[in-house]
Formats: structure tokens, C-alpha cells, sequence
């Protein structure tokens, strides 16, 4: 498998994880034309990628399982 194709299955594995990771998150969605700060932006995305690892994992394990 090319690099461009590894890459490219990634994206599409984290799209697919992405409503179970939000969910995981727990983040509540953006009041309209209010900014975040860098600083709450920065901890947002720490938080969304947690909960990535996190949805990640359980599908792992539910894989596995089977």
C-alpha cells in the first residue's frame, strides 16, 4: 500500500469515527458568531483527540471480539 493510500484510509477511518468521537467529547457546539479563543480552541481539539484514541479503541475491541 502507496503512502498517498495510507493516508488516504486514514482520513476515511476518521471520518467514519468522527459522530463517535464527538459524541465521546462531549463538547457543546459553538454559540453563533461567537470566537473561541486560541487557547479554548487548543483545548477543544486536546479533548477531540482523546476522544478519538477512545473511539478508536473501542472499535478495536469490539473487532476483536468477534
Amino acid at each position: 500500500m502507496s503512502d498517498a493510500e495510507r493516508q488516504q484510509q486514514r482520513v476515511r477511518e476518521f471520518l467514519q469515527l468522527l459522530p463517535l468521537t464527538l459524541e465521546l467529547a462531549g463538547l457543546p457546539r459553538s454559540e453563533h458568531g461567537r470566537y473561541n479563543s486560541p487557547e479554548v480552541i487548543e483545548v477543544r481539539a486536546i479533548t477531540l483527540r482523546n476522544a478519538y484514541k477512545v473511539a478508536r479503541q473501542m472499535v478495536m475491541e469490539v473487532a476483536n471480539q468477534q
